[in-house]
């Protein structure tokens, strides 16, 4: 199998984000166009300093419009940052998601995936997942959490419908799917969080090849068939 090169599958950087406008231009965006620009330009404020560390004049700053226009689309700054984790994190994974069903096989998908998930540019998403998580550890609102289970469990059926592919195509033998989802998500997750903090260190290409090392041994390559001798 040809070898990946991270930059080949590499998330786009984020765009500076759009600008909400001001109540005198309201009339040119409809109330859904305003509310997804002000959450938008709430992400890289959590990337940056945290889900806890960010206030409504923060977000109406960096959004370009005034406090009144935040509290007037928006009942309170949890629900804005909530809002823009969803979009941020919906947004990579949807990438990933295009980048996998790319792929000439499920093996080839799931390294695709590897390389995605660790790049230079991809900690701010590691960052903004992990704050996810925490503030739905802090928030006991339902709906909130039941959202944070169904992503997680929309991530598992991924790694799972990868690896079961694997086997269809031909490509791989597995004699567990689910147990190698669940190890695939933990060790990604483990891995991001280690490469966060950096202790101890670890650099992209080596969390890559913890993975691509998991894969290698559970997923394992079918040998050809020997050819039946002729009479």
């Amino acid at each position: 199998m040809a070898a990946h090169h991270p930059e080949d599958v590499r998330m786009k950087a984020s765009r500076p984000p759009r600008r909400a406008v001001a109540a005198a231009d309201r009339t040119r965006q409809p109330t859904e166009v305003r509310r997804r620009l002000i959450a938008e330009a709430a992400v890289p404020l959590i990337a940056e300093r945290g889900y806890g560390s960010v206030g409504v004049r923060d977000v109406a700053a960096a959004a370009g419009v005034s406090v009144g226009t935040v509290t007037y689309h928006f009942g309170s700054v949890q629900e804005i940052l909530s809002e823009a984790m969803v979009l941020h994190i919906e947004g990579y994974y949807a990438a990933l998601s295009r980048a996998a069903e790319a792929a000439t096989s499920g093996v080839e998908a799931l390294r695709l995936l590897v390389d995605a998930l660790f790049t230079e540019d991809t900690d701010r998403h590691w960052r903004m997942w992990f704050e996810y998580w925490n503030a739905g550890e802090q928030d006991p609102d339902q709906p909130f959490a039941r959202g944070q289970a169904d992503r997680y469990r929309d991530w598992h059926d991924q790694i799972r419908a990868l690896a079961v592919r694997a086997v269809t195509d031909g490509d791989a033998d597995c004699a567990d799917p689910d147990g190698f989802t669940v190890r695939f998500a933990a060790l990604a997750d483990g891995l991001a969080l280690q490469r966060l903090r950096q202790a101890p260190s670890l650099t992209t290409r080596d969390a890559r090849r913890h993975l691509n090392r998991l894969i290698e041994t559970e997923l394992i390559p079918r040998r050809p068939r020997p050819a039946t001798p002729r009479d």
